[in-house]
């Protein structure tokens, strides 16, 4: 079993800054990317930003120069730094990992989930 467990959302004003963290435990082998989505009323889900497991670093449009994605490899856990924060970025934001148990099997695990309001 694998959970992924999110802090650091909450109401922010306009400018404002805010740290996302998700800790992923379980029996877990290796993990390959890892990432944060986001889902607004109404709205689909989508990507904010991703980070392998190498390091590597991919954004949306939307985010680019103000929100940056890191990851502690020994601790398994991804972070989101969100600066600049624009009432448009007001959504449920969600952890995603790739997980590969010893056995050789892997799962796609998603957060719970935690809301971000950013007030004009």
């Amino acid at each position: 079993q694998v959970q992924l467990v999110e802090s650091g959302g909450g109401l922010v004003q306009a400018g404002g800054s805010l740290r996302l963290s998700c800790a992923a435990s379980g029996s877990i082998f290796s993990i390959n990317g890892m990432g944060w989505y986001r889902q607004a009323p109404g709205k689909q889900r989508e990507l904010v930003a991703r980070i392998s497991s190498a390091g590597s670093t991919n954004y949306a449009d939307s985010v680019k120069g103000r929100f940056t994605i890191s990851r502690d490899n020994a601790k398994n856990t991804v972070y989101l730094q969100m600066n600049s924060l624009k009432p448009e970025d007001t959504a449920v934001y969600y952890c995603n990992a790739l997980i590969w148990y010893r056995s050789g099997s892997s799962i796609n695990s998603w957060g719970q989930g935690t809301q971000v309001t950013v007030s004009s």
